[in-house]
């Protein structure tokens, strides 16, 4: 008996909120050929903790080295163009120093501070409904303990 394909699973990725004068780090990314808007963003690797993917890959998209202190809101969606569904761990974070020397991410074109209606209304328009969505859950002051997250030792079989 054919059981079919195997339901999707969803995509794990993290994002971060970054926040410097009342502006936020953004990023400007190719995807298909199509420039968009985006939080430091991106997939969890395997073995990784959720936390360090967040500081990693803002580091890696913008060349800032950032401090997690926050969890602002976990996300599910599903994208409609690819039938993808993601779950999102979105952070606040803190900006430490900046490394503007550094390569960034393949796709990235550039990182941009914007306050939130600038980035609304940029002709890159947000990759994802959640791009703008977890800046206002910032601004509405949503901040839980990143002590909610609990990543376990591996257990040998």
């Amino acid at each position: 008996m054919d059981a079919g394909p195997a339901p999707r699973r969803p995509v794990v990725t993290v994002a971060t909120v970054v926040e410097r004068d009342g502006r936020f780090l953004f990023v400007e990314e190719r995807i298909r050929g199509v420039l968009v808007l985006n939080q430091p963003a991106g997939h969890l690797d395997p073995g990784e903790d959720l936390v360090d993917a967040a500081a990693r890959e803002t580091l890696e998209e913008t060349g800032w080295q950032v401090e997690p202190t926050a969890l602002v809101a976990i996300h599910q969606w599903r994208s409609p163009a690819e039938g993808a569904e993601f779950v999102r761990f979105c952070f606040a974070a803190r900006p430490l120093s900046h490394d503007p020397a550094r390569p960034l991410d393949a796709g990235i074109e550039r990182a941009v501070w914007l306050g939130r209606d600038e980035a609304a209304r940029q002709p890159a328009a947000p990759r994802s409904p959640l791009v703008l969505r977890a800046v206002d859950d910032y601004l509405a002051g949503a901040r839980w303990p990143l002590a909610l997250l609990h990543r376990l030792p591996a257990v040998p079989a």
